[in-house]
């Protein structure tokens, strides 16, 4: 995975933190999550607010 790849790293989330409120989260703490998910494999420094914005989207909408 990629940081553009939002829909398969906020699927990854759902299911690796499924009691987390994706809407209550801090920026610095998704960024670690992703970061640690299994499969991930890019650099830290490619992400930025708005790719982070849009995995926090996503990650709402399949959490809903």
């Amino acid at each position: 995975m990629k940081w553009t790849d939002t829909l398969e790293i906020a699927i990854a989330l759902c299911e690796k933190f499924p009691d987390m409120d994706p809407k209550n989260l801090r920026f610095t703490d998704l960024h670690a999550w992703v970061m640690g998910l299994e499969g991930f494999d890019d650099a830290a420094e490619r992400s930025g607010e708005k790719i982070l914005e849009a995995i926090q989207m996503a990650w709402i909408e399949e959490a809903e």
